[in-house]
């Protein structure tokens, strides 16, 4: 087959009949071809371990041809032949052709006939080819490529030069000070370029040839004395030895370049690194707080006294104002720091962050859920303490009064009971000791209730635990006990006064009357005196206005009860008129009763006095409900409007995050306004906790003028604070994603106008179905086919990675960024450390020492695997598996 190139680039092949008028119009410069090519296919071939010496010969089985353009193409060319005969050679040559061609070569007039035969023109015609393809075609110097871009670098770079003028690529090199300037230019330590003169080119040549052979890997493709000798140097040789220049000096930009990409990168993932150490430190300190605090908010040790359950209430308070605030501010800032590290990540294309694990977000607001839970518990177990130690101090101090008035009326009854008076008495007297007996056992009776409140009251401080109920538990033994035993007593005292009572005859009605009417009436007193001495515990107006009207209703029978105290020393006057009018013998005392109506009168005096004091405790009662009435009310008046102003204000922060007006900085100063309103509503928060404090300390539990409550309004303002500082971070994320994406504020406007059509529900997230309207409406072709469900299942993985069947905005933002963004990935970076070690699969550590920063260096080293490839030799790095762990994609 006939080959002719004719690349797109390069017009610059000639037709065979030009190559022939090139080397006929000057002989020299086949010669000067010869040498320039055969030294750069050397430098190349050497690579390979080999090399040429007849460029005609050496070619023509095509075996090294093949080689040759393995080596300077990076690519595997088809198995070679390796017979000798001669159709072996024209297919291996045909293979090379073949391969030129398939670079977007086209070969005219070359064929492999040609090459095998050894036709010097030819091979030297396919040679600058391949040079021209592999060596010029790809250079590109402001917008001008091949020949023009190789002669505009000359220029650039040989510009400070005066006494150099480059406008070609023969006449302009023949004094050798462009190439001592090219040098310079790059490498001045090599050339002394003030000593040249422009009148000795050979020693201006050969010191550029020498030093490029010594220093700069570039062999010697040219002789001094043919381009002096003559009068228009090949301009092929001249090109092809300049491209060794631009090539040689071109990759120590490169790497310069590759060197800042990769300390780039190493400084994102360190700044990175440090803000994960900083979230899982901030982290295991709060959850480490809330660890400790729980297990004080379920401590339930129940405490004997008021005054230790209202010490215990005042430490919940300090915890309340003092040491949780803080820590409500410290898990705010951890959401932030948060959601901050994964906008930083995903903006520098790096994997999501994944705290530690029960470190995430989720975890940390689960812990603190359940101290939240645990406060709530133990403010109402130290409420209902409160109210149980109330209520034990009321009921001992009601068994206390009851029993001593128990004790008091026995005292002496059993001895009285004992006593063997009636072997004595007369049938008169045994008559009035068998009455008397009567009315005490009406009297034993008439007891026996307060006997049975006494264990009930017993028996009730048991079952609230009172922690002093043995020594109640004794004292209503006893009580019990001789409550037993005087029973017992009365009966056997009974019998035998019945006994004896057949041999008494007179009995005096009279007496024995006045202690039956006497001794209910004195049973009542007594009861009247417990009563209007009894304590009493109310907690609302209407029980104390209850209490009230009882009292009044018992100073309204207060005359009934007079006439018959009246009534009874009326008989008691009729037994002395008796006796004074029929002489009776008498003691002086009723035979049948111990109350004396001096008793009755002191008794009746007692209970006249103590209702002026029941009307004055009742009073000052009613005083304090009202007080607590009053303190109910200004507490609901300040709720009733904070309340609604909490939920008002969460209402208008969701609409501002999710309806656009302005730009993301007009939004965000709106959202800082409303933060600041919202910091200077604090002063009327704490007027309410003094408030809420006045209402503890009156022991006032329950509030019918509100709905809210103390907790309610705190649980409302901390979520406030966290809902207008998230929001306020979630808009600061989407400026960070527009600012490093390079976003318009219009492309933010239609990207938010957009989410919020499909969002219909005003919720600020997009379901899937929605989502995926949202992308056709915005020109994504997804269609319901399998290869549409595919991509969109793609484009799924990438907004919702957790799977939770929600997108949000600052998602959606970030997907429509990275579409076109230009982010650095691991394939660039494993293309830079190439580049660093010199086009090797591994990298040492004294390489990355020379290239890069001493810090950022000694990073990658540590991280660094071992590299075990086939090619591998002692200390080398596996550049590659570290290039694609820092983005995710292997373990780093």
């Amino acid at each position: 087959m006939d080959h002719h190139y004719d690349g797109q680039h390069n017009d610059y092949m000639q037709p065979e009949e030009d190559w022939d008028r090139d080397l006929l119009l000057d002989p020299a410069w086949e010669k000067q071809q010869r040498k320039t090519f055969t030294a750069w296919c050397n430098s190349h071939l050497r690579k390979a371990g080999t090399q040429i010496e007849n460029i005609d010969e050496d070619f023509r089985d095509g075996l090294k041809l093949m080689l040759l353009l393995e080596v300077i193409s990076g690519e595997r060319l088809p198995k070679p032949e390796r017979g000798k005969m001669r159709v072996h050679k024209i297919s291996n040559v045909n293979k090379a052709l073949d391969f030129i061609a398939s670079k977007g070569v086209k070969l005219v007039s070359i064929g492999a006939e040609e090459i095998v035969d050894g036709n010097a023109k030819m091979t030297l015609g396919m040679i600058w080819t391949i040079i021209l393809r592999f060596a010029i075609q790809d250079i590109s110097v402001e917008e001008t490529s091949a020949k023009e871009g190789l002669l505009l670098w000359c220029q650039r770079k040989t510009a400070p030069y005066k006494n150099v003028n480059i406008q070609n690529f023969h006449i302009s090199w023949k004094d050798g000070l462009g190439f001592c300037a090219l040098i310079h230019r790059h490498r001045p330590e090599l050339i002394d370029y003030g000593k040249l003169r422009k009148d000795d080119p050979l020693t201006n040549l050969n010191t550029a040839f020498d030093v490029a052979e010594r220093f700069l890997d570039i062999p010697k493709m040219l002789d001094a004395e043919d381009i002096v000798g003559t009068a228009r140097p090949d301009e092929k040789a001249i090109m092809t030895y300049v491209s060794s220049f631009y090539h040689a000096f071109s990759g120590a930009q490169k790497a310069e370049t590759a060197a800042n990409r990769i300390c780039k990168v190493l400084a994102v993932n360190q700044e990175n690194e440090q803000l994960m150490e900083d979230y899982e430190k901030l982290a295991s300190d709060l959850l480490e707080w809330i660890r400790r605090t729980i297990p004080w908010l379920e401590n339930r040790a129940p405490e004997n006294t008021m005054q230790a359950m209202q010490q215990k209430l005042e430490d919940f308070r300090d915890y309340r104002r003092q040491h949780k605030p803080p820590k409500v501010q410290e898990k705010c800032q951890l959401e932030i720091n948060f959601n901050t590290l994964q906008t930083k990540l995903r903006l520098s294309n790096r994997p999501a962050f994944m705290p530690s694990e029960g470190k995430m977000v989720s975890d940390i607001n689960k812990a603190w859920g359940g101290l939240e839970h645990a406060e709530k518990g133990y403010e109402e177990w130290m409420l209902n303490e409160i109210r149980r130690l109330e209520r034990l101090d009321h009921l001992a101090e009601k068994f206390r009064q009851k029993a001593s008035i128990h004790e008091a009326w026995t005292e002496g009854k059993e001895t009285m009971l004992q006593k063997k008076d009636y072997e004595t008495a007369s049938l008169s007297e045994i008559k009035a000791l068998l009455k008397k007996h009567e009315a005490f056992e009406s009297d034993l009776a008439a007891h026996q209730d307060r006997v049975e409140q006494i264990a009930a009251i017993a028996q009730e401080l048991n079952e609230l635990n009172y922690y002093d109920s043995p020594s109640v538990n004794a004292r209503c033994q006893r009580i019990c006990d001789q409550w037993d035993n005087l029973g017992a007593l009365t009966q056997k005292r009974r019998e035998a006064l019945e006994r004896t009572e057949k041999l008494l005859e007179t009995i005096d009605q009279l007496y024995l009357e006045y202690a039956k009417r006497a001794a209910p009436f004195n049973n009542w007193m007594e009861g009247a005196m417990e009563d209007l001495q009894d304590t009493f515990i109310v907690h609302t107006i209407e029980e104390i206005q209850g209490l009230t009207s009882a009292h009044e209703q018992f100073k309204a029978t207060l005359p009934e009860a007079d006439k018959e105290r009246q009534a009874i020393l009326g008989i008691h006057n009729e037994v002395s008129k008796i006796a004074q009018t029929y002489h009776v013998n008498m003691s002086g005392t009723n035979p049948y009763t111990a109350i004396s109506p001096q008793e009755i009168n002191n008794k009746w005096d007692h209970v006249r006095q103590l209702v002026p004091r029941r009307d004055q405790a009742l009073m000052e009662e009613h005083a304090r409900q009202q007080q607590n009435e009053r303190l109910r009310k200004q507490f609901a008046a300040q709720a009733n409007v904070i309340g609604p102003w909490i939920q008002t204000k969460m209402q208008e922060i969701g609409r501002i995050a999710i309806e656009m007006h302005g730009t993301l900085e007009d939004q965000i100063n709106h959202l800082r306004q409303y933060e600041k309103s919202i910091v200077n509503y604090k002063p009327k928060i704490d007027q309410l906790e003094s408030d809420h404090q006045q209402i503890q300390e009156a022991l006032i539990f329950d509030n019918k003028h509100t709905n809210y409550t103390m907790e309610h309004i705190r649980v409302g303002w901390e979520q406030l604070l966290t809902t207008i500082a998230r929001t306020i971070n979630e808009v600061e994320n989407q400026i960070l994603t527009r600012d490093a994406k390079g976003i318009s504020q219009e492309q933010m406007n239609e990207f938010r106008n957009s989410f919020n059509h499909f969002d219909r529900e005003h919720s600020g997230t997009l379901g899937p179905e929605e989502f995926k309207a949202c992308l056709i409406s915005l020109g994504y072709d997804i269609g319901n086919d399998p290869q549409g469900e595919a991509e969109f299942t793609r484009i799924m993985s990438i907004v919702d990675p957790n799977r939770l069947g929600v997108v949000t905005f600052q998602a959606f933002i970030d997907f429509m960024s990275r579409e076109t963004a230009d982010t650095d990935t691991a394939d660039q970076v494993m293309a830079s450390f190439k580049v660093l070690a010199g086009d090797k699969n591994y990298i040492t550590a004294d390489e990355l020492r020379r290239e890069l920063p001493p810090d950022q260096a000694e990073y990658c080293i540590a991280r660094m695997a071992p590299y075990i490839g086939h090619d591998a030799v002692p200390g080398a790095l596996d550049y590659m598996s570290f290039s694609t762990a820092l983005y995710g994609e292997s373990d780093l």
